[in-house]
């Protein structure tokens, strides 16, 4: 067996071949999950959703992903979950989908703010 980079020292490079193959296609999966699906004729004649409506429903997919994290991390924890590459993914999904939510609360504010500056 060959260390690879002298770290670990028990993997083999087919096996790192092997888990990297793996981790892109778990990404490829996500990537397609994250995809906008084209509107079916039923969807396309329901009346538009008002502004809060929609972003009440991005905060509840925002905290649906990070209560999934949360709870992938305590089964890691409890030794149920052995794949620490899953744990990981929806740990970084969970970061990344606050700081976008943050960003989006960043930009609101400061809207909200320029609109009360404005002079009538």
């Amino acid at each position: 067996m060959n260390p690879v980079g002298g770290i670990g020292g028990g993997g083999s490079i087919e096996q790192v071949i092997a888990l990297r193959q793996q981790i892109i296609e778990r990404s490829k999966v996500l990537q397609d999950l994250h995809q906008p699906k084209p509107a079916t004729p039923t969807e396309a004649a329901t009346p538009a959703t008002s502004f809060g409506d929609s972003l009440r429903t991005a905060l509840d997919n925002v905290n649906a992903v990070q209560a999934e994290s949360s709870q992938m991390t305590a089964a890691y924890e409890r030794g149920e979950v052995t794949d620490i590459a899953k744990v990981m993914l929806a740990r970084q999904e969970a970061g990344v989908a606050f700081e976008a939510t943050l960003q989006v609360r960043n930009k609101l504010l400061a809207a909200y703010q320029e609109t009360m500056r404005m002079g009538v």
